[in-house]
């Protein structure tokens, strides 16, 4: 890569260089002679299929894991070079080294200014107490630099997930980091939370900090990445220059087959209705609504999408029509039987279930094995008065994991061991195992690689044809238009536009989503 970057001019300083890093798990090589060279003042990317080992080598210079061989160096401002082998976070941490993880790492019942400083309290009194005060305005500072208007006092449950994600990345900034480390920040944001957090990251890299970005929306790499670095099977596959590379090459090197192959959407033949919403509303703490009247159906066989900013009510659509949130109003049908005065176990038993956004925190349960999530929302199916019948259950299990190609060495290895791409497998296969009639998709394709995407839309269009309803919400315009019949569009709660599969058009779809948001919309 140092010939590559003298060629294109550039000459940037060299702040962490991995050499010949080697992480062995139980039965797996995560990592396997891995050379990872990070620049300051740029933005490096770090792409690959879920399971390549991209979070396994974060958390080695995070210092979450540790390595079995090789070097990590750090390299100062003077061209100092220092071996360095972390044991905490805390290590990591004293030498400059942050990281944003994926998964959210909050405290719910606590302020934002009591997360943001957990563990690294502002104390007074020759440290007897804590500084609240002296936090909070600290976290008020950094949040302002984050381009985010959020109170510091507030819980954090009280807040929506994407200024949750904001928060979780404000944690790392009160240390001043030198190297960041960003694991899939952008997954939860809306379009303008991103545009504010590649501004912040601009910023950064202006101040010389050196970023590690993790995404698997790859036009994210191409827009606002410096250097890339390609992971596949556990060793480095290519690194250079993002502006070196084209987006088909990536992919190809990333999964190892070519990206014309990969699924694309298609009309799917439809039949008689068989979802019927009306008029669903659900009033807003403090006043207004966050879903008002929403009425839209639901034919066997088709693909709806649903398209909105962050805040448009999309989530809180599907947990209403799932009878998760309590206060929402309004009809439910499902095939010719009205399901709003069910509650929730009664809603699965008529057909109607819930593939959520959050899959570890409310689609898994991560100390079970890969058998049990996959039979748990339909373990009625499963017994006998008070016996599980083990055979029957293990070959459900056997035949879902064939039926949409969950990679996994054993049934019954805890969920944690899959990659993120097939813990979401394990999601939709539990789904599928109520003998639902419609399923409702919250982002099922969030934080999961091309590869697994490919996987995932294979699944969609599989069970469409099989004639299942399912709504699909995504925050990511080329995928509903890909992947829908039809789509409807939320702004505010309010469904502000309908487009039949022939009239898609992502430009129209876009500005009916920004309806009363006050955002200029670029031709």
């Amino acid at each position: 890569m140092d010939d590559k970057n003298n060629q294109a001019g550039e000459n940037p300083p060299l702040v962490l260089d991995a050499i010949g890093i080697k992480k062995v798990y139980p039965g797996t090589i995560a990592l396997q002679d891995v050379d990872f060279k990070v620049y300051g003042g740029k933005i490096n990317a770090l792409v690959g299929e879920n399971g390549a080992g991209k979070s396994t080598l974060m958390k080695i210079l995070a210092g979450i894991e540790s390595l079995n061989s090789g070097r990590m160096v750090l390299i100062d401002a003077e061209g100092n070079r220092e071996d360095v082998n972390f044991h905490s976070t805390r290590d990591a941490e004293d030498k400059g080294i942050g990281i944003v993880h994926q998964e959210l790492n909050l405290f719910g019942d606590l302020s934002v200014a009591e997360n943001l400083f957990m563990n690294k309290e502002r104390t007074k009194f020759c440290n007897l107490y804590i500084d609240h005060s002296a936090q909070v305005k600290q976290a008020e500072k950094v949040l302002k630099t984050l381009g985010q208007d959020i109170d510091p006092e507030i819980p954090v449950r009280d807040l929506r997930l994407g200024q949750q994600q904001i928060v979780e990345i404000a944690k790392t900034m009160i240390n001043a980091p030198r190297i960041l480390i960003m694991d899939e920040p952008t997954s939860s944001l809306s379009i303008p939370e991103v545009r504010v957090l590649f501004d912040v990251m601009k910023e950064l890299k202006n101040n010389g900090v050196a970023i590690i970005y993790i995404s698997h929306r790859l036009e994210e790499i191409r827009e606002i990445g410096d250097y890339i670095t390609i992971l596949r099977d556990s060793r480095i596959i290519d690194s250079g220059l993002v502006k070196d590379m084209e987006m088909s090459e990536i992919i190809e090197k990333m999964v190892g087959r070519d990206p014309t192959q990969f699924f694309s959407g298609q009309a799917h033949k439809t039949g008689e209705e068989l979802l019927k919403v009306k008029n669903i509303t659900l009033p807003r703490y403090g006043g207004g609504f966050t879903l008002d009247r929403v009425s839209f159906n639901v034919r066997k066989g088709e693909v709806l999408g649903i398209y909105g900013l962050m805040g448009a009510g999309r989530t809180e659509l599907l947990e209403s029509l799932m009878g998760s949130i309590n206060n929402a109003e309004g009809e439910i049908w499902l095939a010719e039987e009205r399901l709003d005065k069910m509650d929730v176990k009664n809603r699965i038993e008529a057909g109607l279930v819930l593939i959520p956004e959050e899959r570890q925190r409310e689609g898994l349960f991560l100390n079970l094995s890969v058998d049990k999530n996959l039979t748990m929302s339909s373990i009625r199916n499963f017994t006998k008065w008070f016996h599980i019948l083990k055979n029957r259950e293990l070959k459900s299990v056997k035949e879902m994991i064939n039926a949409i190609s969950i990679r996994v060495a054993s049934p019954d290895i805890s969920i944690r061991a899959l990659s993120g791409g097939n813990q979401q497998k394990v999601v939709i296969g539990k789904a599928l195992l109520t003998n639902p009639k419609i399923l409702l998709m919250d982002e099922p394709t969030r934080g999961i690689d091309v590869g697994a995407k490919s996987d995932v839309f294979e699944i969609v269009n599989s069970i469409a044809k099989r004639g299942f309803g399912i709504i699909l919400v995504s925050s990511e315009i080329g995928e509903v238009c890909s992947m829908s019949d039809r789509i409807i569009v939320l702004s505010k709660g309010k469904i502000t536009a309908e487009f039949e599969k022939s009239e898609i058009d992502e430009e129209a779809i876009r500005k009916a989503s920004e309806i009363g948001h006050g955002i200029a919309v670029s031709a």
